[in-house]
């Protein structure tokens, strides 16, 4: 009930200081334009500090450089007020005695928040601090509501998530994160670039969902009179591509599943996929391993990243295990023999206690085991290789083992980062997998996939041998930002609607 009331207290006194700006800008209304447009920025802080932090006071002052800032006001101290602006901070020296009667009673209406242009010489304080001093300067954009507590910063969680345009404001480490992602994006596609892949756009709304097991949304189209998915994944329209002799292609953009949220997920997401012809998946764990090696040297400055407590060495090579083989080491009442059949799989599974259908088929069962009991114990880079034929519907046939494909996914710290595979281009065998899909679908799996008639026709072309990955964008961020959440890592995450408690 204290607590209650003390969120009732705060946000009375909230309501309070909205009221006084709204009438300090009624005021300024009443006088001139409240909102001006035509205030040209001459300097950014991050070129005042690159130009002018190395020089003395002494030069400073022979320099007599004039200058033009903006940016909004986070910190006001007697005379010293500091502006951010995209680029980082600036102290500005404002002395009202120095202004005008006018712009003396501008200064004492000003409040935090408030984004302002000066001008004025650039000088250093006595205290060494570079400063620019102000002859003149306009309020550009009136703030109506009170930033967060200067020491407590935005301390809600969920307020940072949901008022993230707050939080950018005042936390600088939410910026940081952000911009490297940025950085992170930008490298990736210069890496695949400078390897020959082009970039290209899928299709994000389809007629039939494909390329991933997983639930779509599903949307309609007025003009058509139809209903339309939200990609799950772009592979089915990147491997028409490489049919047609694009033959390597990239994508890094956004996929939907209908699935949950939680730390790891998000229902809108950034994948990137890439596909290589005439490669296996044997080029793909080398290439990875070289993307991930890449990022964390050129984009962080060390293949040392530590993430959540743990330290990753990207300078050493990945691990590799095949699925079974995980499965033996992590569990004690596994042996190579436990897969030779679906009984002895349906046994291995009831003795490790795992939640399945004993309807499902063998390989499905095998992966439950592996998603229950191992997957969260991979922390340093696996490879964990040899997937079952019945859950990858879109992967080649192991030639020595055909309950298996030649699929691979990447984990680090318990969690998948990446999953690649040489790909299914046999036309009637893909057929038959999406037969089989449509019957999982039929018997109530609503993840299972669709038949696509199109693209059978596609490989009927001819697929050349090919190899594809794709790697979670988000969650690749996660771990090189040392974020706990996925919403951390995401601008605008999707929250759960706000219920008033009123």
């Amino acid at each position: 009930m204290a607590d209650g009331n003390q969120q009732q207290d705060t946000q009375e006194e909230e309501n309070k200081l909205v009221a006084l700006r709204r009438e300090k800008l009624a005021a300024i209304r009443e006088k001139r334009q409240a909102f001006p447009n035509d205030f040209e920025r001459q300097n950014t802080s991050a070129e005042l500090i690159a130009d002018f932090e190395e020089k003395s006071a002494e030069e400073l002052k022979e320099l007599a450089h004039q200058t033009k800032v903006a940016g909004r006001i986070i910190r006001m101290r007697g005379p010293f007020v500091v502006i951010q602006d995209g680029y980082g901070q600036m102290q500005l020296y404002m002395n009202n005695k120095q202004f005008d009667d006018e712009l003396a009673a501008e200064l004492k209406g000003l409040d935090l928040g408030d984004i302002i242009g000066a001008e004025g010489e650039v000088f250093r304080t006595q205290k060494g601090e570079l400063t620019v001093r102000v002859a003149r300067f306009r309020l550009l954009t009136k703030s109506l509501r009170p930033l967060p507590d200067k020491h407590k910063g935005l301390t809600d969680t969920e307020m940072r998530y949901r008022q993230r345009y707050v939080d950018l404001i005042v936390n600088e480490e939410s910026r940081k994160v952000f911009a490297l992602r940025s950085k992170i994006l930008r490298f990736i596609r210069e890496f695949f670039d400078a390897r020959g892949f082009m970039e290209v756009e899928t299709p994000m709304m389809q007629i039939i969902p494909g390329g991933a097991t997983a639930r779509p949304f599903i949307t309609h189209h007025n003009a058509l009179d139809q209903d339309m998915y939200l990609r799950v994944a772009p592979e089915l329209f990147l491997k028409r591509l490489t049919v047609g002799g694009f033959e390597r292609v990239y994508e890094l953009n956004r996929n939907f599943r209908n699935e949950g949220l939680s730390t790891r997920h998000n229902p809108e997401f950034t994948m990137l996929e890439f596909y290589w012809a005439y490669a296996t998946y044997h080029e793909l764990l080398d290439l990875t391993e070289d993307l991930f090696r890449s990022i964390a040297e050129q984009v962080l400055g060390s293949t040392t990243v530590s993430y959540q407590g743990s330290t990753y060495d990207f300078s050493q090579p990945f691990r590799r295990q095949s699925m079974r083989e995980a499965i033996v080491a992590q569990c004690e009442s596994a042996t190579p023999e436990s897969f030779d059949s679906p009984e002895s799989v349906i046994a291995l599974a009831d003795k490790l206690d795992i939640h399945f259908d004993k309807a499902w088929p063998k390989g499905k069962i095998i992966m439950e085991i592996f998603e229950q009991r191992v997957e969260e114990t991979l922390d340093q880079p696996t490879f964990i290789y040899e997937h079952p034929t019945d859950v990858s519907p879109l992967a080649r046939r192991n030639e020595l083992n055909p309950e298996v494909t030649d699929r691979f996914e990447l984990f680090i710290s318990g969690r998948e980062l990446a999953n690649g595979f040489s790909e299914l281009n046999d036309p009637e065998d893909q057929a038959e997998r999406f037969h089989a899909q449509v019957q999982q679908k039929e018997s109530g799996d609503k993840e299972a996939m669709h038949f696509d008639d199109d693209y059978v026709t596609a490989l009927e072309y001819g697929l050349p041998p090919t190899a594809g990955e794709g790697i979670g964008i988000d969650r690749l961020v996660m771990l090189f930002t040392d974020a706990a959440s996925i919403k951390d890592v995401l601008l605008f995450p999707h929250m759960r609607p706000q219920h008033d408690n009123g």
